[in-house]
């Protein structure tokens, strides 16, 4: 599984990434990074239809678990992933803010 901190994740955000929020509903309702689309971890053996397979998934949860659980998952699916190690707690650590949840939601919880 490959990884990256999120800084390395900061300077992609202009590049157009996919980027991926796998915590639950009361977690995303505090902020999300911006442009994520959300899916709970628990939701994407139901949702994977909805990912795309041709373009990388950057996957950030709280603190790096679950998303290393969600690439784990989508990588043996054919996906191409890559884990924000840290995740939303290294994020804010490190100054970078939130915003509302704008996102796209890719499934209900």
């Amino acid at each position: 599984m490959r990884t990256i901190d999120t800084k390395e994740l900061k300077s992609l955000l202009g590049d157009d990434i996919y980027l991926l929020d796998v915590r639950g509903p009361d977690e995303t309702a505090q902020g999300i990074i911006d442009g994520a689309k959300r899916l709970p971890l628990h939701l994407i053996p139901l949702n994977m239809d909805k990912l795309p397979k041709g373009q990388t998934l950057y996957i950030y949860c709280r603190s790096g678990n679950r998303s290393g659980q969600a690439c784990a998952y989508l990588d043996q699916h054919g996906f191409d992933t890559v884990n924000v190690a840290g995740g939303i707690m290294q994020w804010v650590a490190q100054g970078d803010g939130l915003v509302a949840e704008t996102g796209t939601t890719l499934a209900q919880g």
